[in-house]
């Protein structure tokens, strides 16, 4: 008998036995034997073998709620809560790119992405603006979206495969004021340059000028080390429900359409491993701010 049917019959028995008169104690021992000796024992094994997983699972998914809720109680912010973890350990790997093998400490990362925050505030950016990120996943791509959440302001990060009339799209629906791009993607740039709009505040990451970047458009590592690491004087008044930054798609089924990305979402993706760590003091969590093959280690 299936388990379905075993779970059926252990069901029928119990009422039968009860309308008999006979104790619960009595009605539900002979309704799991019945249930038991109909096959309904290969579905107890595989109950007892991840009994322990299942359990060690559910307590990691509550102390993420609670812990979620703790932070939009207090109105903390994914910049925030960053910034707590890199007072604690400045000196521990904050980044890791797999690639070239640049390494970033917390006190690098957050020294850049404040150099970010100031940089756009000053060029009169104010929070809610939207700015465009078209970059290939390196330390910088995590640096740009963390600053501009300092800031206030939203990042919406384009997939780097998107060109002409999709790259448009994803620029002219998500509301950017600005785009920041690699100079590995200055000729895709170009080649919609004139659909732009001359209101878009073009920036490339990178000390020299690539073949073909377009005359309007400033380099963006020369401005960051002229401007000030501190953190801002006047944080964005922002909550863990607020929007962090969009992600667009490569738009395989149609034109790229946006995923809205709050804090207490990418909150939730940081303390998952955190929680659910067995390991001791000194093992080091990596979460992945989507779509970056970056990772970043959230605590140690």
């Amino acid at each position: 008998m299936r388990t379905p049917g075993a779970c059926s019959a252990s069901v029928a028995s119990l009422v039968l036995l009860w309308l008999l008169g006979l104790p619960w104690t009595w009605s539900t021992a002979a309704a799991l034997g019945v249930y038991v000796g109909g096959g309904g024992w290969r579905f107890l094994r595989i109950v007892c073998k991840t009994a322990r997983r299942d359990l060690f699972g559910l307590s990691v998914l509550i102390r993420v709620r609670l812990e979620l809720r703790r932070h939009q109680r207090a109105r903390h912010t994914i910049p925030q809560i960053f910034q707590a973890v890199a007072r604690q350990q400045p000196e521990h790997l904050a980044l890791v790119d797999a690639g070239s093998g640049a390494c970033w400490t917390f006190a690098q990362l957050d020294a850049y992405s404040n150099a970010v925050a100031n940089l756009f505030r000053q060029l009169g950016f104010v929070p809610g603006d939207v700015v465009a990120i078209f970059l290939e996943g390196r330390p910088e791509f995590v640096g740009l979206w963390l600053g501009l959440a300092k800031a206030g302001m939203e990042a919406a990060l384009l997939n780097i495969n998107l060109r002409r009339e999709p790259l448009t799209f994803c620029l002219g629906t998500s509301g950017a004021k600005a785009l920041v791009f690699g100079e590995e993607l200055a000729v895709a740039v170009a080649e919609v340059s004139g659909q732009l709009g001359k209101s878009l505040v073009k920036f490339c990451s990178g000390d020299s000028r690539p073949e073909g970047l377009l005359p309007d458009t400033q380099l963006l590592d020369p401005l960051l080390k002229e401007t000030s690491t501190a953190p801002l004087a006047q944080p964005p008044g922002k909550g863990m429900d607020d929007r962090l930054f969009y992600i667009y798609t490569s738009g395989t089924t149609g034109l790229p359409k946006a995923a809205i990305v709050v804090h207490s979402r990418c909150g939730a993706r940081g303390c998952c491993p955190q929680c659910g760590r067995t390991t001791d003091h000194l093992s080091r969590l990596i979460t992945t701010p989507p779509p970056a093959p970056v990772g970043v280690l959230w605590a140690s």
